[in-house]
């Protein structure tokens, strides 16, 4: 099985490189279209603001490329609100490839923004990228902004209110936790994508 991790510029590659190294697969690093089009998985990950990460896609000719892919698409944190219709941060139209926005959460007494460090996951509907999530499994997320709960949504965290924290629409998934930072919980999920 090929897998290979978009090098859209996140500073997370390293470590989810690593973390698929821990689960027996090499993925390459690459912005090669024709790698990334004979790839059998494809992750997207990323760290930092929608509006550079987005013009990082169009300035490597990405855009129009991951749009079309067919095979099992991973959008890993920032990689995730990629796949979306639009995020409000910076008003960036992103890949469109999930009928989602993507929103920045509202400070309110007791909640800082951003979002920073462990919650718990709760599953909101069958899906082979969740088997084996339980009740009190929980991930470490960072971020400011945030997918809306939607038809979408399999998996829902709660930081002042419900949101999206694992996504698929067709061969199109994101999770917006930091899997290889979330210890076993994101070690099985990363694996149950490979297995897709």
């Amino acid at each position: 099985m090929s897998v290979v991790l978009v090098d859209a510029g996140g500073t997370n590659i390293g470590s989810v490189r690593y973390a698929l190294q821990r689960l027996g697969v090499d993925a390459a690093l690459t912005a090669d279209a024709a790698a990334i089009r004979a790839a059998d998985k494809v992750i997207l990950p990323g760290v930092g603001a929608a509006a550079p990460g987005m013009a990082r896609l169009r300035e490597l000719g990405l855009v129009d490329l991951l749009r079309s892919l067919t095979q099992p698409v991973l959008g890993v944190c920032l990689g995730m609100q990629l796949l979306c219709e639009r995020s409000a941060e910076g008003d960036t139209e992103c890949l469109g490839l999930i009928p989602a926005p993507v929103l920045r959460f509202v400070e309110a007494p007791g909640l800082r923004v951003p979002h920073m460090g462990w919650n718990r996951l709760e599953t909101t509907r069958r899906h082979p990228l969740v088997d084996g999530l339980g009740g009190d499994d929980q991930a470490y997320f960072v971020h400011s902004y945030a997918v809306p709960v939607g038809d979408y949504t399999l998996a829902t965290a709660d930081y002042g209110g419900a949101f999206s924290a694992v996504i698929a629409r067709g061969n199109f998934h994101g999770m917006q936790f930091h899997p290889e930072r979330s210890a076993a919980v994101g070690a099985r999920l990363l694996g149950n994508f490979l297995k897709l």
